[in-house]
């Protein structure tokens, strides 16, 4: 299959991200969400991203105004028959998720390919809601998309050879360097970082070291680029706090029980970055 345009369901951080990647490669892009404020605001991101990519020297104007030309911000998810590939980027709910999934499903041709950027939802389970598992998978890009190299490919029990392969080039095309994981609570990546930042939280709720000292120990004594409760700040400490609440359900094993601090922290609105407080204040 030649995938020439990408639909994109949701305009945020992720959405938006993923719309500027696809757009750079030269791919045309429908940029889907509920509002058109939300949809402009995902524009306007784009276009700032762009503008420093501009001061570093990366792109040029010329690429700028060539990449937003291929976004079309859109309401309607009719919209999204154009494209041959649709990537759900919706918040990291299960509930949420099936609804927009069931719905985009029944308007989309039966070759087009289903995917969702879930960080932790079964691919299975979501594909199961569809009439094409078998082209339903998972494409988990990582934050910030324009510079983050990594993709996680996630195949469900029912995706197909020439689904997952298709998608791979497509992640190859945006210059992604994928990794193809079974489906599994958190895959690979996740499964392993969040519960380290679950742990960083333990330690500080301990008193054994300040937030600054746990991150300047991870970063020196690991050479990790960001301490875990930085990471924390920037993923969204719901998002985290979320994702191991997955892991518990799912395996039902005690060590992924949340930290009470990450919980105290969420139930208190302090969710890092996006809410200018959470470990840090920012």
């Amino acid at each position: 299959m030649s995938i020439q345009t990408v639909g994109i369901i949701g305009a945020g951080t992720m959405g938006n991200g993923i719309a500027q990647a696809c757009a750079v490669s030269g791919l045309n892009v429908v940029m889907v969400d509920i509002s058109d404020a939300a949809v402009q605001r995902g524009l306007a991101t784009v276009a700032g991203s762009l503008d420093r990519l501009i001061k570093k020297e990366k792109i040029s104007a010329t690429d700028k105004d060539a990449a937003l030309a291929r976004i079309q911000g859109s309401t309607s998810y009719d919209e999204l028959k154009k494209a041959q590939i649709v990537i759900e980027a919706a918040t990291e709910n299960h509930e949420l998720k099936v609804k927009i999934l069931k719905q985009v499903d029944a308007l989309l041709a039966p070759e087009v390919i289903l995917a969702s950027n879930t960080s932790s939802i079964s691919i299975t389970q979501l594909g199961a809601v569809t009439s094409r598992a078998d082209r339903f998978i998972g494409m988990h890009f990582f934050n910030p998309v324009p510079m983050m190299a990594l993709v996680e490919i996630i195949r469900g029990l029912q995706t197909s050879d020439a689904t997952h392969d298709a998608v791979k080039a497509l992640a190859q095309a945006l210059g992604k360097s994928p990794i193809t994981v079974k489906n599994a609570p958190g895959f690979v990546v996740n499964r392993i970082l969040v519960p380290m930042i679950n742990e960083a939280f333990f330690v500080l709720s301990e008193g054994l070291a300040t937030a600054e000292d746990i991150d300047a120990g991870m970063k020196l004594g690991c050479n990790q680029p960001i301490g875990p409760l930085a990471l924390a700040d920037m993923i969204g400490l719901d998002v985290c706090l979320a994702v191991m609440q997955v892991y518990l359900d799912e395996y039902g094993d005690s060590k992924y029980r949340p930290c009470p601090l990450l919980k105290e922290m969420v139930a208190a609105g302090r969710l890092g970055r996006k809410t200018g407080h959470g470990v840090y204040s920012y």
